[in-house]
């Protein structure tokens, strides 16, 4: 292990996050919220301290980056700007338990949205930028902008990308990894501004457009209302929520359609299934749901809506879907565990896996009714090598065994069992709201705060795809080669 290299790396992805905190500071400044700017300011020199001594102190150092220590990176810069981040929260006095703004910076990059916050209404608006804006961040992820504009990326950062960016596999668009990353920053910050202009041209207030268009990119779902969503006019809900759909597709179907390359984009199996699944489950729910919202056409925008919502993870609402009967929560709940597709911003098992794990089982059935027949699985056109298949297999063995774990964990808590169990679900599937006391009228303060912790390594489980946890905390890779 490059011990150096992963603690030089960690000091500049601090300074990195403390030039990133300008922006909330100028934000607190431009509406005169001058305890925030405090907080922010002092966040800052707090940053710039840390990430300039973590350098001082391995500036000596080779720049070798293998898998374990991209592992430990990401694992490490996950953790530590989570750390910092929550500061600015705790310094102000707006959430005075470091636990709890812990909890709520975690959500924030993991882009699950959770929140123990209550009033959210009374929130200051550069704590609230800083909120959606630790969505935004997080969203392609952290290490990703950095390698876009900081000098000296090599190739092996590679290895980086890999720990970071969620799905099954990853590989550079372009030969380089620094322009593979551009590549991908310039995707998500265009559509993320044509999302902007498109709510603030419904009359959604300028600060209102841009935070929600941070939450709606990273699939993250902070509100700045009590009630999310649903006090804007369902123009603005049919924005958000075609927007949550885009963000949740693979971006690499982007960079196809910018390249020309459209045949590929309609053969791809795991765009069609996505869409489906959304159709067919919006369907169902529209009708399932005809009675309560009286008209066909309100009931068909919330249920697009919440279907949007909850399978790209983002977790924003516009209605109580905790109150849904019949088969709309149990749809919901099985879309919290599929996901979006890989190499998009959501989390959840992604749809790619999910297809491959159903053309395993088949497979391993006409194996068993047909010992001698030689059976191979094909992905988007491709032939998918053993090597992808087992990892898919064992990825989500360990995902159920991390899942249940955290599901028994926080069973202690006085709630029933679907209150904690959708609260396991939808923070380590990055989605935020579940059903019960967690519904998306509620949030998580009733938790305690050794549950809190679980949860937000929860969050970090599900948003960086469980290994480079795991494997950062394993002492065997901490050992020098």
């Amino acid at each position: 292990m490059n011990v150096k290299a992963v603690i030089n790396t960690l000091g500049k992805m601090t300074l990195a996050e403390g030039i990133l905190l300008i922006l909330p500071l100028l934000v607190s400044l431009v509406y005169g919220e001058y305890s925030g700017a405090v907080s922010f300011a002092a966040t800052i020199v707090i940053s710039a301290f840390i990430g300039g001594l973590l350098i001082l102190l391995t500036r000596r150092h080779n720049n070798v980056i293998y898998a374990k220590e991209g592992f430990a990176i990401v694992a490490g810069v996950w953790l530590l700007i989570s750390l910092i981040g929550a500061l600015p929260f705790t310094i102000s006095s707006e959430i005075p338990n470091y636990i709890n703004a812990f909890f709520e910076t975690v959500s924030g990059f993991t882009t699950t949205g959770a929140s123990i916050i209550k009033n959210v209404d009374e929130m200051s608006k550069g704590l609230l930028f800083w909120r959606s804006f630790t969505h935004f961040i997080g969203g392609m992820g952290f290490l990703v902008f950095v390698m876009a504009i900081i000098p000296n990326v090599t190739d092996r950062s590679i290895h980086i990308l890999k720990a970071e960016v969620p799905g099954p596999t990853v590989g550079k668009l372009v030969p380089k990894i620094k322009d593979t990353a551009k590549i991908l920053y310039l995707i998500y910050i265009v559509i993320t501004v044509l999302e902007i202009i498109l709510l603030i041209a419904g009359g959604m207030p300028v600060f209102d457009s841009v935070v929600h268009s941070f939450g709606t990119a990273g699939t993250g779902g902070f509100g700045i209302k009590a009630d999310s969503i649903a006090s804007y006019s369902p123009y603005c809900q049919w924005v958000i929520g075609v927007f949550m759909l885009l963000f949740g597709i693979n971006f690499n179907i982007y960079y196809l359609v910018l390249m020309k390359k459209f045949r590929d984009v309609i053969k791809s199996s795991e765009l069609w299934c996505y869409l489906s699944v959304i159709f067919a489950s919006t369907a169902v729910i529209t009708f399932n749901n005809i009675e309560l919202y009286k008209r066909l056409s309100v009931s068909v925008r919330q249920s697009f809506f919440q279907v949007s919502s909850i399978i790209t993870t983002t977790g924003y609402a516009t209605a109580d879907f905790d109150k849904w009967t019949g088969l709309s929560k149990p749809i919901l709940l099985i879309l919290m565990f599929i996901g979006a597709c890989a190499g998009s911003t959501g989390g959840g098992l992604k749809v790619s896996r999910v297809i491959l794990l159903f053309k395993t089982v088949s497979r391993e059935i006409k194996r068993l009714l047909h010992p001698r027949t030689v059976s191979t699985i094909h992905f988007e056109g491709k032939k998918v090598d053993e090597n992808t298949i087992g990892g898919v297999s064992h990825y989500f063995a360990i995902y159920i065994i991390c899942f249940v774990a955290v599901f028994l964990f926080i069973s202690f808590e006085p709630f029933g069992i679907e209150t904690n169990f959708s609260a396991a679900a939808a923070c380590f599937n990055n989605i935020g709201p579940g059903f019960g006391a967690v519904g998306p009228t509620m949030n998580y303060s009733a938790y305690t705060e050794f549950s809190k912790i679980v949860l937000s390594f929860a969050m970090l489980l599900g948003r960086l795809e469980i290994f480079p946890i795991i494997i950062a905390f394993s002492p065997t890779i901490w050992k020098n080669d």
